[in-house]
């Protein structure tokens, strides 16, 4: 009944929420005297502080519709080419010259960690003038009724072996954050199988493969806890009315809690800072607040089979690494990826996956040949920026590019990589 507590108050706080917005349009309109005094906008900014911090937060759009290839801007367009109950595949169509060389196909497996795949916004945008850009754009779990049925991490890692057979062969897959260890694992049994449309190259950026390297707060909460007690504490029934009523899931409020209780200090002064903002009548800086926390704030609900199942095999039975994780009773071996070039990146100050522990992927894949090994670690950026950020474009970025354009099946030459193991060396 908690779930359905909170909707409740959620609504019930809706008369308010309106009122604040009359009062802060009422404060801020420029024919009002007191819009134009420190008062006036101190009561605007009060009635927007409340508004903000009391409503719920919609699927934000990834807004590219413009990029640039060959020196030239091109339209974008997105498309969905792919579609299950749990996730839609995304595709951005550039408009190219028709003849043009076909760049490198990039599956992008966004993390389904409680944030949408519009959190990777500035990830694919980065990468769109280089490649022919498709993203998973996971489903809010109490958005899907409970006879389209269940879905876990096994459904998510059939979700991604169909995606790539979809997309067909000489495809390259760029994991972030969490599903890295799904990834690792759908390759590694396409491998085995034998199958033709296993990808050219696989790219891990910050994910948790090997868990017992360096491990962070986030890691160390998982362990001590335990399964049961994430199944005991965090896992609710979808509320009424939304189509997914009755469904049991990891609620996003509660994940939204815990992001924000790790740098609850951080936050507090970003919202202190933005309430000066609007009082100063400094613009830029509170769109700058308002365009962050409309991505950060905007959560979705995870089904509890998938939350529970990937919180046990990978934060605290460690299954991939010792060798013990299965798919649909199949032993996942990832010594049985050979074929595919394999690219780490890990950020120098990240406490979500701490260092090495993405890097552990190399060690887990001894058949795949010395010379399609890379790995990268980046100076002074936390996990956000692994994904996200100007050190991400100007030099992650033209690694991933060079990694891909090298190793695909065209034009894969049997030379040392080319990339650096990190900027300080």
């Amino acid at each position: 009944m908690f779930y359905q507590l909170y909707e409740m108050n959620h609504a019930a706080l809706q008369p308010a929420r309106l009122y604040a917005d009359a009062v802060r349009l009422f404060y801020t309109n420029p024919l009002n005297p007191f819009s134009h005094t420190p008062w006036g906008r101190s009561v605007a900014a009060t009635a927007e502080l409340f508004e903000r911090t009391t409503r719920r937060y919609s699927k934000p759009h990834f807004g590219l519709s413009k990029t640039v290839v060959d020196w030239k801007s091109v339209e974008v367009s997105e498309k969905t080419v792919w579609s299950r109950p749990f996730c839609n595949l995304t595709r951005f169509e550039r408009s190219v010259p028709a003849g043009r060389k076909a760049d490198p196909k990039l599956l992008i497996v966004a993390p389904m960690s409680g944030h949408y795949a519009t959190l990777l916004r500035g990830t694919v945008e980065a990468m769109l003038p280089y490649a022919d850009v498709h993203i998973t754009d996971w489903v809010d779990a109490r958005m899907v009724p409970v006879t389209d049925g269940h879905f876990d991490l096994d459904d998510y890692i059939d979700y991604i072996i169909d995606m790539l057979h979809a997309l067909g062969p000489d495809t390259h897959v760029m994991a972030v954050c969490q599903p890295s260890v799904p990834v690792l694992a759908a390759v590694a049994l396409m491998e085995k199988r034998g199958d033709p449309f296993v990808p050219s190259t696989m790219t891990l950026m910050g994910g948790p493969i090997d868990t017992r390297r360096n491990p962070t707060a986030v890691n160390l909460l998982a362990k001590e806890k335990g399964i049961d007690w994430f199944r005991d504490n965090v896992i609710m029934h979808a509320p009424w009315p939304v189509p997914g009523f009755g469904r049991e899931v990891y609620p996003g409020f509660l994940q939204l809690s815990g992001f924000m209780s790790m740098n609850l200090d951080r936050h507090i002064t970003a919202h202190k800072d933005f309430f000066m903002h609007l009082v100063k009548h400094d613009g830029d800086n509170a769109e700058k607040h308002r365009d962050f926390y409309d991505e950060y704030l905007a959560v979705m609900d995870l089904t509890a089979e998938f939350y529970l199942q990937t919180v046990d095999t990978v934060f605290v039975r460690h299954a991939l690494p010792k060798g013990e994780m299965t798919h649909r009773g199949e032993v996942v071996d990832t010594k049985a990826i050979r074929n595919v070039a394999l690219f780490t990146v890990e950020g120098e100050n990240d406490d979500i996956s701490g260092l090495g522990q993405t890097q552990a992927a190399h060690d887990l894949c001894p058949n795949i040949p010395a010379d399609r090994h890379a790995h990268y670690m980046q100076p002074a950026v936390g996990h956000y920026g692994v994904f996200n950020g100007s050190r991400f474009r100007s030099e992650i970025v033209p690694r991933i590019v060079d990694f891909i354009t090298s190793y695909g099946r065209q034009n894969r030459v049997a030379v040392k990589p080319r990339l650096v193991r990190s900027a300080k060396g």
